[in-house]
């Protein structure tokens, strides 16, 4: 398990550059909207998404976890404390199929317990008419091309 940040950024280049001197590694995946770094200490998913007009730095928090019985458990434990807004399941968004779970805090920071099902579908099947890397269906998705 490791926590994920999410951030929106002006410069995805520029903040592919910093980021890579900052924690010492490569991105994971870095295209023209979207990046993210796979670090492993500390244990870290940092997700960077292109979107120069957002007025919040921090796009969401994440926890990604790697195996479906994790998904399982956080599903009925969120579900039992009645906080999951949403769920989501063999989601191709962000450059990566995924099964994930939403909910939102009090003051509306939303957060995502995740897990890769697939880190390389074919390209080209993300919609960005779906709820991908939003968790909502009303939201702008920013960075899922």
């Amino acid at each position: 398990m490791r926590l994920q940040l999410a951030l929106n950024v002006r410069d995805i280049d520029a903040a592919v550059d910093y980021y890579s001197k900052l924690f010492g590694v490569k991105p994971h995946k870095h295209y023209d909207s979207y990046a993210n770094f796979a670090i492993q200490e500390p244990p870290l998913k940092l997700v960077l998404f292109r979107n120069p007009e957002a007025k919040e730095r921090l796009h969401h928090v994440g926890v990604e976890v790697m195996d479906d019985s994790s998904v399982r458990t956080t599903l009925r434990r969120l579900t039992e404390a009645g906080v999951v807004d949403e769920v989501q399941r063999d989601e191709t968004c962000c450059h990566a199929t995924q099964d994930k779970i939403w909910s939102r805090e009090p003051d509306g920071l939303r957060w995502e317990w995740y897990r890769i099902t697939d880190d390389a579908p074919v390209e080209g099947l993300e919609s960005l008419g779906k709820t991908c890397c939003t968790g909502t269906s009303g939201e702008e998705n920013i960075g899922c091309s």
